[in-house]
């Protein structure tokens, strides 16, 4: 039995060479200042203030709305196990601000951020410099391939769980104003999210505007709640010695350790703050970090403390019962508006792992949508955007309330944070050359803590942390599935293209007539002969008068300077009018073939792009008994081939002046 499926092989070498390859070798260019427009100018850099002020509202969106809900899950695990006396309240804030302090302050802002991919972050960022140290047939190299995919995947989860948890942990601040309104909580909480997703396809940019603005404003509200709490009672600030924590733990270890799978909620988001680097830069984020964000935060969460130690009926919301009557409905609004900023964050970096994982062969190709004229970092990919809308309303319905939902977050964080942690250690050791103790200065604290983050939240899997790790289990195995399956059919098709220079030579006989006109042939690479080129010539015995073969990359830059743009290669005979063109485009650039083809153009390269014929090679996969992959991995393979976005639609072609042409291959 058989599945067949059309599958395009056209153009970028993601598509024909090794899955397992890495990208291009550094150039020694990181940073923001790497970046360059299609004109080879650096790209233009907003003030430092616009900067930070932006950063403030996107980076720290998701971190910023934890202490709507931090405190609160962490008196309520086991029905209240952790008293509000004050030996446990300080203990619990040490843990909350050392937390943030060696997790967000020293290893992300101090030094994660260091590890820029030509101004780019994240964890496939991070794992792409790894590669780029190791050979690629070692084990390391392929480890770095995995924890990248695992990371991938569980940011994936973390998105369907944040915008679930935020908006309905603000949404439930109408119990405590009005608590007649409390059966309305969910469905206004579905109704914001809908809308959130629903307005995804017109663009960020407008929102994004008001973004910096409104965080601010939230992250002055979070401070002034928290001073005049600790005003009331300034003993709180005991609490930031770091031995309150290490009493806490020693005196109740059981609770302290079920404990930190709460405390954790107070630093999910500190992968994003990594992830989104390249929108704003390193500088701006730590100035933000530690100019608005920690204060405010630290200034919430001792509050809030205080507010417990008066009174331990607060520990039930408090960071709305601290709030004075009067002031607690336009909290529910400012809260609401602060995580639609949180949750749009999240979103906008799933649309940028996605189109990242694209590029890197760990998933088909995706419709992507630019949706602003001059900012390439703001894209809408439909498919990624309604299928985390499913996600997101499916855990709204089924546990209704963030305090159950909570008992879902942050595995995917922390297991995110372990694989962020490790990839560094590599890429400290092999790219800076970091000594045995420094390594350990680092990682033995960081990840001691990160580790035990980890396992208190492993305690959660029956109650509700399956559901992340199902998600990232389900995602990885897809994104796997399709790096090998897109290997093994690069193999076979490569067997019946073969290779290009003799196939050139042969076309030089009187049996092959030129006929007029232009033909653009996509193909992966100039090794072999395109499918197009190759059966047009076999069956119909003509071939154009000018026939250019372009190849796409994809390169480790966000954008590509105009005199990297195009690369030439007559094939060794200038006069036969069968040129090789290599495109380049930088990661956050658009795969526009004959938009690139007319900047070739006015470089001096001689293609008629208005009156080209586009060929493209599309193969017809047929799942047979090869080894190489398991039948219901190929089976996976083709499922995700059949929905893959069309070369035509993916590339910017003329649907006029578009000829498919192809064969079929069993794997």
């Amino acid at each position: 039995m058989s599945d067949e499926c059309p599958v395009d092989v056209s153009a970028s070498p993601d598509d024909e060479s090794d899955p397992e390859a890495g990208p291009p070798a550094d150039d020694g260019r990181t940073g923001p200042d790497a970046r360059t427009g299609h004109d080879g100018r650096p790209a233009p850099h907003a003030p430092l203030a616009a900067l930070v002020l932006g950063a403030a509202g996107v980076v720290f969106g998701d971190i910023g709305t934890s202490p709507l809900y931090a405190l609160r899950t962490v008196f309520a695990i086991d029905g209240g196990a952790i008293a509000p006396g004050r030996a446990d309240v300080y203990g619990v804030v040490s843990l909350v601000v050392w937390s943030l302090t060696l997790v967000v302050s020293v290893k992300y802002v101090v030094f994660i951020l260091r590890a820029d991919n030509d101004g780019e972050g994240g964890v496939l960022a991070l794992a792409h410099l790894v590669r780029q140290r190791l050979r690629p047939d070692g084990r390391r190299f392929r480890l770095a391939i995995l924890l990248g995919v695992l990371g991938a995947a569980l940011f994936y989860g973390d998105s369907i769980i944040t915008p679930a948890i935020s908006v309905l942990s603000a949404v439930e601040g109408l119990e405590v104003g009005a608590p007649g309104l409390a059966h309305l909580v969910v469905p206004v909480a579905a109704t914001v999210i809908a809308v959130l997703f629903l307005v995804q396809r017109f663009g960020t940019g407008v929102v994004g505007r008001a973004f910096g603005p409104v965080m601010l404003l939230w992250f002055a509200v979070l401070a002034l709640l928290g001073l005049v709490q600790v005003l009331r009672d300034p003993s709180v600030l005991l609490a930031l010695s770091p031995h309150y924590a290490v009493l806490f733990l020693l005196r109740h270890p059981v609770t302290a350790f079920v404990a930190l799978g709460a405390v954790v909620l107070v630093i999910t988001g500190a992968e994003a703050l990594y992830a989104d680097m390249g929108h704003f830069g390193g500088r701006a984020i730590r100035t933000a970090w530690f100019a608005v964000v920690l204060p405010a935060l630290a200034l919430a969460y001792l509050g809030q403390a205080a507010a417990i130690l008066r009174d331990p009926g607060v520990a039930a919301n408090p960071f709305f019962l601290i709030a004075p009557q009067w002031s607690q409905l336009p909290l529910v609004v400012l809260a609401t508006a602060a995580t639609i900023i949180a949750s749009q964050a999240v979103i906008s970096g799933a649309y940028s792992m996605s189109r990242q994982g694209e590029r890197l062969g760990v998933l088909p190709r995706l419709r992507v949508r630019q949706t602003s004229p001059s900012e390439s970092g703001q894209i809408y990919v439909p498919a990624v955007n309604w299928l985390l809308l499913l996600g997101v309303l499916a855990l709204l319905v089924t546990f209704r309330s963030s305090a159950r939902l909570a008992t879902a977050y942050g595995i995917a964080v922390t297991g995110t944070f372990l694989i962020t942690t490790t990839l560094f250690l590599f890429l400290a050791r092999t790219r800076w050359s970091w000594s045995t103790r420094r390594l350990l200065a680092f990682g033995v604290p960081i990840g001691a803590l990160e580790l035990a983050f980890f396992a208190a939240n492993v305690t959660k899997v029956a109650t509700g942390g399956w559901l992340p790790l199902l998600v990232a289990g389900v995602l990885a195995t897809l994104m796997l599935t399709w790096a090998r399956g897109r290997h093994l059919v690069t193999e076979r098709r490569r067997v019946l293209e073969g290779p290009l220079l003799p196939f050139v030579d042969d076309l030089h006989t009187d049996v092959v007539r030129r006929v007029e006109g232009t033909a653009v042939f996509l193909h992966p690479d100039k090794l072999t002969a395109p499918l197009a080129l190759r059966e047009n010539a076999r069956f119909n015995h003509v071939v154009h008068e000018h026939v250019w073969l372009v190849t796409t990359v994809a390169e480790n830059v966000p954008y590509v300077a105009a005199a990297d743009l195009v690369e030439v290669d007559d094939l060794g005979d200038r006069y036969d009018h069968i040129t090789h063109l290599t495109l380049r485009f930088g990661f956050r650039e658009d795969v526009d073939v004959p938009a690139a083809l007319r900047r070739a153009r006015d470089q001096g390269v001689d293609v008629d792009v208005d009156e080209a014929t586009y060929f493209v090679s599309r193969i017809a996969l047929q799942a047979g008994d090869d080894e190489g992959m398991s039948r219901w991995r190929k089976r996976m393979f083709l499922a995700l081939a059949r929905n893959a976005a069309s070369p035509v639609e993916y590339y910017r072609l003329p649907t006029d002046r578009v000829v498919v042409m192809g064969a079929q291959v069993r794997f």
